[in-house]
């Protein structure tokens, strides 16, 4: 047995794991032509040789039964928010002699060698990233799967932790009244309207990405939605019940019927985020939601 200490990283890997969850996966080399396998326990074929650390019989966490670089069908790979994760591959020094563990099987003739692979993986609870690393095996003439510059966008923007739109108005408090005008806009703070601008750093790759809120839809309890393009224009008082310039709306009906007497005003942001880095540049989205409960009126006329 060899003496793990040898390789402190990777007995810190599967210290736990071999007297446990250790799974080595043993294909024969005819069947190592395909993608990497798929993520959990290993299962499935491929070029990569993978030993998994887990402490239980449960997926690896944000593997989502994907391996990372692709899958059967040459999509990516999610964590457990959906969002591609993170991998940097580092070839371990010195490689495992010939009679370890750490070698995944592979005979010391054969052509290759053994690569911790580290996912950042974004948490789905909101509490930040976790790292999973795993050992594979990378054949001579292959190349582990590159850093993509979008999936470290992705991870610049998790550290923004973007909200929701910081409703203004309407307010849980206000009164409000079939047929007047009712003026719509969120105050606007860097978490809930941006612009934000956060970088991160995935082996030699830096990614800056910028987020800023590009749409609100609102959706007004009544069955109608409202798409605005900006936050709104603040109320500021009106002789003749104005319509807002921007963006509003005009309740036909009550809210008595409604549960609890209130309608429920869903403001729904699109943040755009552009990002460039890794000789790269792209855009995509974000959604976030926000909402409040207000009740709607009818004027009485008193004869």
């Amino acid at each position: 047995m060899e003496d793990p200490r040898r390789h402190s990283r990777t007995a810190g890997l599967l210290s736990a794991a071999l007297g446990s969850a250790l799974l080595v996966l043993t294909l024969p080399p005819q069947s190592a032509q395909a993608n990497p396998p798929t993520g959990g326990h290993c299962s499935g074929t491929g070029k990569w040789w993978v030993v998994c650390e887990a402490e239980d019989d449960t997926t690896t966490p944000g593997t989502s039964g994907q391996g990372a670089g692709g899958n059967d069908g040459g999509g990516s790979s999610s964590d457990s928010s959906g969002k591609p994760p993170v991998c940097t591959y580092e070839k371990m020094e010195p490689q495992p002699p010939a009679d370890s563990e750490y070698r995944l099987g592979h005979a010391a003739d054969e052509k290759g060698a053994i690569f911790i692979r580290s996912c950042e993986l974004t948490r789905d609870d909101g509490a930040g990233t976790m790292t999973d690393e795993q050992l594979v095996w990378v054949a001579d003439g292959e190349e582990p799967p590159a850093v993509d510059p979008e999936a470290v966008a992705a991870t610049a923007v998790s550290k923004m932790q973007l909200l929701g739109p910081d409703i203004a108005s309407p307010r849980t408090a206000g009164r409000y009244t079939v047929g007047v005008p009712m003026w719509l806009w969120v105050d606007q703070t860097p978490t809930s309207y941006g612009p934000q601008t956060t970088s991160a750093t995935a082996g030699a790759v830096t990614v800056t990405a910028t987020a800023r809120v590009s749409s609100i839809t609102w959706s007004m309890g009544d069955g109608s939605t409202v798409t605005c393009s900006g936050p709104g224009t603040p109320y500021k008082g009106s002789s003749d019940m104005a319509e807002s310039p921007t963006c509003g709306h005009i309740y036909k009906a009550s809210s008595a019927k409604a549960q609890s007497g209130k309608f429920t005003v869903a403001a729904t942001s699109t943040w755009t985020v552009d990002w460039q880095g890794g000789g790269e540049s792209g855009q995509f989205t974000e959604i976030r939601e926000s909402n409040v409960q207000v009740a709607i009126g009818e004027l009485q006329v008193v004869r």
